[in-house]
């Protein structure tokens, strides 16, 4: 306990050095957090104000969007704050938190993404008795499973490193405190811990990612025997999740399924799982998708209708 307490803050040595990259950076990192703060409050509020929400695919959309704001907002704000900055600093505590947080809220969005692609199946393959089975308490279920899988699978590698003894080097060749540069820094040998982090995130993640292709492929050939106008309307939603699938689960892999060592692409894939992917998610789940876009301008339309026409908003009031 002594020996880790030597360390009480870390240098985050961040994507550049160079001050005009940091600054390109900076204004491409507060675009995308802007965006991906607008598009998925969009989706959330769209939802949660029309009957989409009784509709399970769309009930987990929701709680996918505030996934991804939770997620994005544990890394995003810091890495924006560094980058204005040549000293960057976090201290041990914080850097504990970061990385307690960070896969909490990925960890929950893993599952969610697992619990849509269930109701996919069941809505696709299952016809007849999808209502019973996908009912809302469910949907609830799902959801309270999403949640404490995300937690455990946080608790595990909060665990593993809260107890690393860190006596020497402080300086993580990253943007945001993740467990690998962290093993990397520990003043002991973390060769099995490595391997309890590829069981906990990289195999993890490759055997959800398996399960997820695996439903999504079945769905595409039960649908064969359907009419064309649901073989289209399938297709067209099952591409998108499948877009979102791999462009999050294949940085996870790459990342976590090999032993305890840091790579300089490392940080260029990270990027994908914690602000590219909740940027590009309200666009890959709405650009296709009527019922969202019909969603969506229904209850931002009405609502700009409202404020624009005083006659009708009294006519509410009373």
């Amino acid at each position: 306990m002594e020996n880790r307490n030597n360390v009480t803050e870390f240098i985050l040595l961040g994507l550049s050095q160079n001050k005009k990259i940091r600054i390109l950076c900076f204004l491409f990192f507060l675009f995308s957090y802007l965006a991906i703060w607008l598009g998925n409050l969009i989706i959330m509020i769209s939802i949660t104000c029309s009957q989409l929400i009784n509709q399970p695919m769309y009930f987990f959309l929701s709680y996918l969007a505030i996934s991804d704001l939770f997620y994005t907002s544990t890394v995003t704000p810091k890495l924006m704050t560094d980058l204005t900055m040549d000293w960057k600093v976090i201290s041990y505590n914080n850097c504990m938190a970061q990385l307690f947080t960070t896969h909490l809220f990925g960890g929950t969005e893993v599952f969610i993404l697992t619990g849509m692609a269930y109701d996919r199946y069941a809505a696709i393959c299952k016809p007849l008795h999808y209502a019973i089975i996908m009912n809302k308490q469910m949907c609830n279920l799902i959801l309270i499973a999403s949640c404490a899988g995300g937690f455990l699978h946080s608790l595990g590698l909060f665990l593993l490193t809260i107890f690393l003894p860190f006596c020497g080097p402080n300086e993580i060749d990253h943007y945001f405190c993740d467990v690998y540069p962290l093993l990397k820094l520990a003043c002991t040998d973390t060769h099995k811990i490595g391997f309890l982090v590829i069981a906990n995130s990289g195999l993890m993640g490759l055997v959800i990612f398996i399960v997820l292709m695996a439903s999504y492929l079945m769905i595409l050939y039960n649908v064969r025997a359907h009419s064309a106008e649901s073989r289209r309307k399938a297709l067209s939603t099952c591409s998108s999740h499948i877009t979102v699938v791999i462009l999050f689960f294949a940085p996870v892999i790459f990342i976590y399924i090999r032993p305890a060592i840091t790579l300089p692409e490392d940080k260029v894939f990270t990027l994908f799982y914690t602000i590219i992917v909740p940027m590009l998610n309200p666009l890959i789940y709405t650009l296709r998708n009527t019922e969202m876009k019909n969603a969506i301008r229904r209850v931002w339309c009405n609502q700009r209708l409202l404020e624009g026409n005083p006659v009708i908003g009294r006519s509410f009031i009373f």
